[in-house]
């Protein structure tokens, strides 16, 4: 029996030395289409009508944050957008009246209806940023409103018993206002975006175009772009976010020709050629606000609202709110450790990867 000890021993170190090849993994099969194949209709397509009629009962949200120096007429733009009175004129400085010696934050909500769908449209606005002497961090009001939002909705979702909806007041888009100079870009603009467009969808623009010839537009539009190129600014939509090539080309196209968005906007309506439509008086003529021949604004009302509205929320929740949520969670809410957010024990939450949005 002794002898065969070291047999047993030898054989135990050929099967360690050799071991038995292992099956390889499974490679999971690429889904096959079998619609030709059913036997009668299943009534798959009607998920996209059920989602229709779930989001006119509830609505949705969107908040729209406008930032620039005054007298670049932020608040009439967003009017013009939105075609409804969202967002209250800054009437000119009385004499009696000073300028805010801080950036103050405005929020004003309303819920504007379109083909029995309800949104609820947040303008936020920011007096008084860029119009000091010295403008030193005057974008840091800004950046501790946006993630004070982030901090709400994050106390929200963590909480036992949460709302079944909760209310969204993180800033989805904020539209960056550009001075009509022709030069360059300001210091204040490349500082501004530079921080702010790590924790949200900024895009740029640049303000009462029709003060500009259409060479100074096109030469204005082409120097902004290598500036932000230059400086590593990345305004919406960002490269790396493009989920497939038909949202790449789509979107290589707007960044590499419409931004920053040359814009004019009014709330004001002439006659035409026999039509009404929004402009702005010249000795010269009218200039159409929704005439792309005049300006871009319909471009920008296109990409925010009828083609990239969904995709900026979801930026928002997927990859600002999320960094903000994994930062926060990993560094414990910011609370004694070994505390969640309301006092109970939370486990490690280690930073996971970005959701894609479906």
């Amino acid at each position: 029996m002794s002898k065969g000890l070291p047999e047993t021993r030898t054989d135990t170190a050929m099967s360690e030395l050799v071991p038995e090849p292992r099956p390889k993994p499974a490679v999971p099969m690429k889904p096959m289409s079998i619609n030709s194949n059913l036997l009668g209709y299943i009534g798959i397509d009607t998920i996209i009508e059920q989602m229709r009629k779930k989001t006119m009962k509830t609505g949705f949200d969107f908040n729209i944050m406008v930032v620039g120096q005054s007298g670049l007429g932020k608040s009439t733009l967003v009017n013009t957008l939105f075609k409804s009175q969202v967002s209250r004129k800054a009437s000119s400085w009385n004499r009696e009246e000073k300028i805010p010696k801080t950036v103050e934050i405005k929020a004003i909500g309303h819920v504007i209806e379109e083909g029995g769908v309800k949104m609820k449209l947040t303008v936020i606005d920011t007096p008084g940023f860029g119009d000091q002497i010295n403008n030193e961090n005057c974008w840091e009001p800004i950046e501790k409103y946006i993630n004070e939002q982030y901090e709400k909705f994050l106390k929200e979702e963590v909480n036992i018993a949460r709302k079944k909806r909760i209310p969204d007041t993180r800033v989805h888009c904020c539209l960056y206002f550009i001075s009509p100079t022709g030069h360059s870009l300001r210091p204040l603009d490349l500082e501004f975006m530079k921080h702010l467009s790590k924790v949200v969808n900024i895009i740029p623009v640049i303000a009462k175009a029709d003060t500009m010839t259409l060479e100074e537009k096109c030469e204005f539009k082409q120097r902004v772009r290598k500036e932000l190129e230059v400086n590593g600014i990345e305004f919406y939509p960002q490269k790396e976010f493009d989920e497939d090539l038909e949202d790449k080309t789509e979107n290589d196209k707007i960044r590499q020709e419409s931004m920053p968005f040359a814009v004019v906007g009014s709330d004001k309506e002439y006659q035409v050629n026999g039509k009404r439509v929004l402009g702005r008086k010249t000795p010269w003529g009218i200039i159409e606000v929704e005439n792309l021949n005049h300006c871009e604004f319909a471009l920008l009302r296109d990409f925010v609202i009828r083609t990239h509205l969904q995709d900026l929320k979801e930026v928002t929740h997927n990859i600002h709110y999320e960094t903000y949520r994994a930062k926060r969670l990993n560094d414990n809410g910011g609370l004694p450790p070994g505390e969640g957010l309301l006092g109970t024990v939370l486990p490690p939450v280690p930073a996971t990867p970005c959701p894609t949005a479906e």
